[in-house]
């Protein structure tokens, strides 16, 4: 019995690493401001990427009156879809949704309008998802600024103060009310939450603007919509820094961002989430990536993705 307990195991651990070696990492973005739509990059070792379709665009947008693709936000589902969310506009109480099988053929894009119910919400950005294997439902969350809501840092760029906001789907059909999900007395953007272990982990974006912060910070909660945690010491350097995703690599998490003013794309990396290395200069990606997501797909839907854009 021990010695079929420990096939099992064996077989277990070689299938894991046959699914990790067929792993390809991808990257969802945008370009300049956002109106040609998706694009694509992948990358075998999380560090050096290639646009995809000669980086020209996959999706182009169709939803609300700026029709704009930025801040593209891609999971795959437990449905076996590909579901994303993105920004449709500087100033609207909406997001965009659209889901597709093989990131090639794409469901009709729709409008989602999380903030409707409040009449001073003034935008919806960088919207992302994560999905809650427990309570197997996803969570949408953005950043929007309600105007006269929360007390003002000194000074905030064009009255812009954002707090973090949620809804819950299962079918992406029908949602929750909307709801706070992180408010720690500063102005927020640019969330992205991930999984570990038994906790959820987000990366963040400090805006308060005086004295300048502008970096990417984490916080931590047992629960995906709630208690998450104050905000932790800067995890990046001395630049401005936004849109933040991250990708696990062995275990290492990697944490891209956009260094806006710097017109460039940095890294840092760390095994303990506590000790962070800078690896900007280790990273290769797309001339002009802008703020997106990094997810997972197969070597197959690789080839069928370069396969149909040859």
């Amino acid at each position: 019995m021990r010695i079929v307990f420990c096939l099992v195991i064996f077989f277990i651990a070689q299938l894991k690493s046959v699914a990790q070696n067929n792993a390809v990492y991808m990257f969802a973005y945008f370009n300049n401001n956002g109106k040609d739509g998706l694009h694509l990059a992948y990358s075998k070792d999380g560090y050096t990427w290639t646009a995809l379709n000669h980086d020209s665009s996959v999706l182009k947008p169709m939803v609300a009156n700026d029709k704009l693709m930025r801040d593209p936000c891609i999971i795959k589902g437990e449905d076996g879809l590909f579901h994303m969310v993105w920004t449709v506009s500087w100033n609207d109480k909406g997001i965009g949704y659209a889901n597709s099988s093989d990131l090639i053929h794409w469901s009709e894009q729709q409008f989602i309008p999380v903030m409707k119910g409040e009449d001073s919400a003034r935008n919806c950005w960088a919207p992302e998802i994560t999905y809650d294997k427990k309570k197997k439902y996803y969570m949408i969350y953005w950043a929007t600024t309600i105007a006269g809501k929360y007390k003002m840092d000194s000074v905030v760029e064009s009255g812009y103060n954002h707090r973090l906001y949620y809804v819950t789907t299962k079918d992406f059909k029908t949602f929750s009310k909307t709801k706070l999900l992180y408010d720690k007395g500063f102005n927020v953007i640019d969330a992205t939450i991930v999984p570990d272990g038994k906790k959820y982990i987000m990366f963040l974006k400090d805006e308060t603007r005086i004295p300048p912060q502008k970096n990417i910070k984490m916080a931590t909660s047992k629960k995906l919509n709630k208690k998450f945690s104050s905000p932790s010491a800067l995890i990046t350097g001395n630049y401005w820094a936004e849109g933040p995703t991250t990708v696990k690599i062995g275990n290492t998490w990697v944490v891209y961002f956009d260094k806006y003013r710097d017109h460039k794309y940095g890294a840092v990396q760390s095994t303990d989430l506590k000790n962070w290395t800078d690896v900007s200069d280790k990273i290769s990606l797309p001339k002009g990536i802008r703020h997106g997501s990094i997810f997972v797909v197969s070597e197959e839907e690789l080839e069928k993705f370069n396969e149909y854009y040859k």
